[in-house]
């Protein structure tokens, strides 16, 4: 027989060997798919588990950080002033109101000159100052330009930082 017909012709039943060589082609086959779908479930969780974790460090920062605004005082810039002839605040170099006594609480006498911090407001040396007041805020930390730190109340001021003069 050179041939043969694909019409009459009957496949041959599978040898044992070949059946279970199937079986067992199938059976791995299995088991890499069942492998790789509880990897991906794995992944699957494991991404949530960090998008989670993500969020909550996010929220927990948040949190932290309105909390610490909500509750440390504000910083505001103290500008040393003087009144023109027009009695009017000129910006003066933030010396004129350090060398002061304590006790005067914000108001020093000069060479015959009046000078007072003014709060929050903007401007150099020599324009009236843009903005603020004469009132300190409430619980503020008030900084000069220069860089000091001055602390009021009672009776008293106190003026820190800064630079200081060497002899």
């Amino acid at each position: 027989m050179q041939f043969q017909d694909a019409e009459t012709t009957q496949p041959r039943p599978p040898t044992p060997a070949e059946l279970r060589a199937r079986e067992k082609f199938a059976k791995k086959q299995q088991e890499e798919e069942e492998a790789r779908l509880e990897a991906e479930a794995k992944a699957r969780h494991r991404k949530r588990v960090l998008m989670g974790t993500a969020a909550g460090v996010g929220v927990v920062a948040v949190v932290a950080g309105l909390g610490y605004w909500a509750l440390s005082a504000p910083t505001v810039t103290a500008q040393c002033v003087q009144d023109d002839a027009n009695g009017q605040p000129v910006i003066v170099p933030d010396g004129y109101c350090t060398g002061h006594t304590a006790g005067l609480n914000g108001f020093f006498f000069y060479g015959g000159h009046q000078y007072r911090y003014y709060y929050g407001s903007s401007g150099s040396v020599g324009q009236s100052p843009i903005g603020g007041s004469t009132t300190l805020p409430k619980g503020a930390t008030v900084k000069t330009k220069s860089g000091s730190t001055i602390q009021r109340g009672g009776l008293g001021g106190k003026l820190s930082g800064g630079k200081s003069s060497g002899s």
